[in-house]
């Protein structure tokens, strides 16, 4: 690497610490965005008021100055984390001991905290993300610090950084193939194996909950939910509904679960399922919630990695612990399904509960609708349909920026605002329908999905968050009505979806690139990613068991993962051994002493020629540097040395046994002298 020129004539003091200084900042930067702001500020201070000490050679601070950083640094994190454990608050204390320690940088054992502090860091990115972009910012990390560390070997003169960071990179190739044997057969045992989440620390487009109103805009989150791989022809597009959590009790603004839905019976589910079945592996990112995202409708449990899945008498299916990492399953759907009881019983009263006192002219609207339908009964159906015919041609919108709504959502926007998102629109259907006497629920999940033309995988992201409506029918049971549907036909019936409007900054980047282009590219990204979640990231222990049944085991276990990779271990051992002996037996061992004789004289200092003789060598140590200077007594003890080995190379050849007896005596002798050090 070609440093600028200001740089190259830098004392090898300063350069050094520089360049120390620039792969600590690389280290830091990607979990800016998770560090308070003060650590934040205080590590790019600290870090840039060491590197203006390097560059002017001025003195490091005193202790009374590191103590004091360290004292504000602690309460700090004490008063932004109300503790000084857990993984953001250790996080945050380390990043901030690595910069002070930069402060007290004198000698190569302080160098060497420094470093494998910042190795430790380096891992404590992946905390955070583990996507591909993390990744490769790490590798270069990775050979930044560890060209900082083989420079930091090379204590004399001033070797350029290129040639430290071509032995990194040859460490790092050679380490390879152990990391990838590691990787692949090394035991994932849970729950030692894993990265450690918080409680908080997923987003995702679905909550447990739903308040209606309080939001006057929606900005759009383009981020992946989960990918989506099919056996065969996926349903069309109108069909892709994958269930999350289903609201059914509504205090006026909130829309919440049933509190007995987790201890009824699935049978209570009357789940009937028909048609041909869809069979699909979904790919879910974290989102530290149980919920197992599952299309409409599935009557067997999903197969997990570990763990057992349940369905709730609603049909959604959770696992026993929140998603707090990448998850893959298997699950089986049929598109077309009945479920719930034909005819009315008790089971379906808490889906006709309406709060006292909210939406009076929605109460009135149902009893109005009621009224113009023929008289008979049953009127589900057919107020299902008037509903819908009044969404279609009253004027109503589908918007990103509906306003805040009042305490009185449903009539505001059946009557006032007629706009609103999907979440509007479903928890004002079921107003309505509840008012008219005819039990209903709101379901959330997410809907639609586009493939990616690169790889075949469905991408359901974020922006495809949605909520719609299910209706109890007589004869029928649990009906799916998506009233958005109604408004907005493009939602749900095609790739077509609201987007934000974007930003002058954004416009003036984007407005130019083609759209076509634009697409390919961000697919063929997202088709790399998808390989790197599923080659790396969701490589679990059952994929370690398949491994080991593919190459011919009948029963693996990860008992059989440790004896195979024993058994690679000792296998390189014993060939690696095996090459060495052979090498050394290969090599002329008076050759070999003379390299080692040289590289000796190279890290004093000097620089002899590539194919000189030992007396050329012993030569040129015994030329004094000046006219006058006197020659260094440790100089003349190298070049006696010199001089017997080139006797032992020429004088009458001894015995083989006498040979390497002398031999091993100048060995020895090389190894005491400590001229140059």
């Amino acid at each position: 690497m070609k440093l600028p020129t200001a740089l190259t004539h830098l004392p090898r003091d300063t350069r050094d610490t520089l360049f120390m200084l620039a792969v600590i900042g690389w280290v830091v930067v990607p979990m800016l965005g998770e560090l308070p702001l003060w650590c934040s500020a205080l590590t790019g201070l600290v870090l840039l008021w060491r590197g203006v000490l390097a560059w002017r050679g001025q003195s490091l601070p005193g202790k009374w100055w590191r103590l004091g950083l360290l004292a504000v640094a602690v309460a700090a994190t004490l008063i932004s984390f109300k503790t000084l454990l857990g993984r953001d608050a250790g996080v945050t204390l380390v990043v901030v001991l690595l910069a002070l320690k930069t402060l007290e940088l004198r000698a190569q054992r302080d160098a060497f905290v420094v470093f494998f502090l910042s190795f430790f860091l380096m891992l404590t990115n992946f905390f955070y993300s583990q996507s591909l972009l993390t990744a490769a910012a790490m590798l270069v990390a990775l050979l930044g610090l560890l060209t900082a560390l083989v420079n930091a070997h090379m204590p004399v003169g001033r070797p350029p950084l290129w040639h430290a960071a071509r032995i990194a990179g040859g460490m790092t190739l050679l380490g390879a193939p152990i990391m990838v044997v590691l990787f692949m057969l090394f035991p994932r045992m849970a729950p030692l194996w894993g990265m450690p989440s918080d409680a908080m620390a997923g987003r995702s487009g679905l909550s447990a909950e739903m308040t209606v109103g309080n939001i006057a805009s929606l900005a759009l989150d383009d981020s992946i939910a989960m990918r989506i791989a099919f056996e065969g022809e996926p349903p069309a597009q109108s069909e892709l509904y994958f269930r999350g959590p289903v609201l059914s009790r509504f205090d006026g603004t909130r829309w919440r679960p049933n509190d007995n839905v987790g201890v009824l019976r699935p049978s209570d589910a009357q789940l009937q399922v028909q048609g041909p079945a869809v069979r699909y592996q979904v790919t879910l990112e974290p989102n530290q919630r149980p919920w197992l995202l599952t299309l409409d409708a599935t009557p067997d449990a999903p197969e997990l990695p570990q763990g057992r899945a349940r369905m709730t008498s609603e049909l959604q299916w959770l696992q026993n612990r929140n998603a707090t990492e990448l998850l893959r399953y298997q699950a089986v759907s049929y598109p077309q399904f009945s479920h719930g009881p034909l005819t009315f019983d008790s089971r379906l009263t808490p889906y006709l509960a309406l709060p006292e006192g909210f939406n009076p002219r929605t109460r009135a609207l149902a009893q109005e609708l009621l009224a113009s339908l023929p008289p008979g009964g049953p009127w589900g159906e057919a107020l299902v349909q008037a509903t819908l015919e009044r969404l279609r041609t009253g004027g109503y919108v589908y918007t990103l920026e509906p306003g805040l709504y009042g305490r009185d959502s449903a009539d505001e926007f059946w009557f006032d605002r007629k706009a609103g998102f999907c979440e509007h629109i479903a928890a004002s259907f079921v107003i309505l329908m509840r008012a008219a006497n005819i039990p209903a629920r709101v379901v959330t999940g997410y809907q639609g999905g586009q493939r990616n033309s690169v790889d075949g995988f469905w991408t359901v992201r974020q922006s495809d968050a949605h909520a719609w409506t299910e209706v109890w029918l007589t004869g029928k049971g649990w009906v799916r009505v998506d009233p958005t549907s109604a408004v907005a036909p493009s939602r749900t019936g095609s790739f077509t979806r609201l987007a934000a409007p974007r930003g002058a900054i954004a416009e003036a980047i984007l407005g130019t690139v083609n759209p076509r282009f634009a697409l390919n590219l961000r697919a063929t990204w997202e088709a790399v990613n998808n390989r790197w979640n599923q080659w790396v990231l969701n490589y679990t222990q059952a994929s370690q068991l398949k491994l080991l049944k593919d190459i011919g085991f009948e029963s693996p276990s990860w008992e059989d993962l440790i004896y195979l990779l024993c058994a690679i271990v000792v296998a390189v051992s014993l060939t690696g051994a095996s090459w060495s002996a052979w090498e050394r037996h290969r090599q002329d061992p008076w050759l070999r002493l003379l390299a080692r004789a040289r590289s000796h004289l190279q890290r004093a200092g000097f620089t002899p020629p590539e194919h000189a003789t030992p007396r050329q060598l012993a030569a040129q140590l015994l030329q004094p540097i000046t006219g006058n200077a006197p020659i260094q007594p440790d100089a003349q003890a190298f070049a006696n040395w010199l001089l017997r080995l080139e006797a032992v190379r020429y004088a009458a050849q001894p015995e083989r046994g006498a040979l390497r007896r002398q031999l091993t005596t100048l060995r020895r002798e090389l190894r005491q002298l400590r001229w140059g050090a």
